[in-house]
């Protein structure tokens, strides 16, 4: 799956094999929990190819309407990526809802991780699965320090894209 990453000229391009990660941890039944992970890519400007998605952890604290990562585990997940020339780019969770949307919780939280990280983006992935097929599910967006910017499907660009939003600033190549 592509997303256009507003007007930058820059897409997001989702493998099939974090797709099919998705699909296996969507909340569809009632005593499923959130659960959720790292997101890890390669790129190839302007595209950025997200190959791996991790998580969730046994370490990690899950409720059907929470999840809190195992922060010590997500370093170790950066360190050993980043060896093998992955990068950290964002991160996703569950939602048992049809189609998903975040909450002021994670607008805030992902907002606080692009503020207080070191890292040559201009923001953070943030993917929301929802209950619906993962296609009709998603919730695809890139986070700045002030805003959350949902990415549409080429298909539907124009009506959710996001005008301002860009991964990987111009003058920064990873």
């Amino acid at each position: 799956m592509d997303f256009e990453i507003g007007s930058s000229g820059q897409s997001l391009r989702l493998d099939a094999s974090v797709i099919r990660h998705f699909d296996r941890n969507r909340q569809i039944r009632p005593w499923h929990r959130e659960a959720g992970g790292l997101l890890f890519a390669r790129f190839a400007l302007p595209l950025v190819d997200i190959v791996e998605a991790t998580g969730p952890r046994r370490t990690d604290r899950r409720g059907r309407y929470s999840y809190s990562p195992d922060i010590q585990a997500e370093r170790l997940e950066i360190e050993e990526r980043f060896r093998r020339d992955l990068h950290f780019v964002g991160c996703w969770h569950t939602h048992p809802e049809d189609v998903a949307s975040p909450s002021q919780v994670d607008i805030r939280n992902t907002a606080e991780c692009v503020r207080r990280s070191s890292h040559g983006l201009s923001g953070f992935v943030m993917i929301i699965v929802g209950r619906a097929s993962v296609r009709d599910s998603l919730f695809v967006s890139v986070c700045d320090r002030d805003k959350v910017h949902q990415l549409a499907a080429p298909k539907d660009a124009g009506v959710h894209a996001a005008v301002g939003a860009t991964l990987v600033s111009p003058a920064r190549r990873m």
